[in-house]
């Protein structure tokens, strides 16, 4: 009975063992990989942002920029050359005088911010002189007279090409005496507006 006893606890236990090599065995999954250690980025990390393809830019139709003011801005000209007195000069001098400076000053900012926006539009320079003198001589005179008034407003910023001169001599006076106070009225620049010829 004991060599059954012995017998029965071998095959009990032969049992258990195939018993468990039986049962089905359940996959243990490996621990994750450690995290790669943090390293300080070089540039600070942004919020990432959705991509976004750019849009076709539209193009809006503009209006061409006039080159020649409409009528509003014609008259104003107008106005500023009415206030602009005439430069008086002395007789056979062509150098502008401090009170020709002072008649070239006034509004001559205002008509240079109007007149840079529209080349189109030009001033003539005329240039007098009072009777005495040959013709020729006066022409000359006339239009080294209406040169010194043309540099001035250069020089204040009225572009050159909008600004065109010409002499008149003693062929068109203001005064017809023949005296001093008659003759320092004809030694002049007269600015006149004149569109461009189309």
């Amino acid at each position: 009975m004991k060599k059954n006893r012995e017998l029965m606890l071998v095959a009990v236990a032969a049992i258990s063992l195939i018993g468990a090599a039986c049962t089905k065995k359940t996959a243990v999954k490996p621990p994750p990989p450690p995290a790669p250690a943090a390293t300080a980025p070089s540039t600070p990390m942004r919020a990432a942002t959705p991509m976004r393809s750019n849009p076709a830019p539209t193009q809006t139709a503009t209006a061409p920029t006039p080159r020649s003011p409409n009528a509003a801005t014609r008259a104003r000209i107008d106005q500023l050359l009415a206030r602009i007195e005439d430069a008086y000069f002395d007789y056979d001098k062509h150098t502008l005088r401090p009170d020709a400076i002072n008649a070239l000053q006034a509004d001559s900012t205002e008509l240079r911010d109007i007149l840079k926006d529209y080349p189109d539009y030009k001033l003539t320079i005329e240039g007098h002189c009072d009777e005495r003198g040959s013709a020729e001589f006066n022409l000359a005179l006339g239009d080294a007279r209406a040169k010194a008034a043309k540099d001035y407003l250069v020089q204040v910023g009225i572009p050159g090409d909008q600004l065109s001169i010409i002499s008149y001599g003693k062929e068109r006076p203001v005064c017809q005496e023949h005296d001093e106070a008659c003759w320092q009225k004809n030694r002049r620049i007269h600015i006149v507006a004149m569109m461009a010829s189309r």
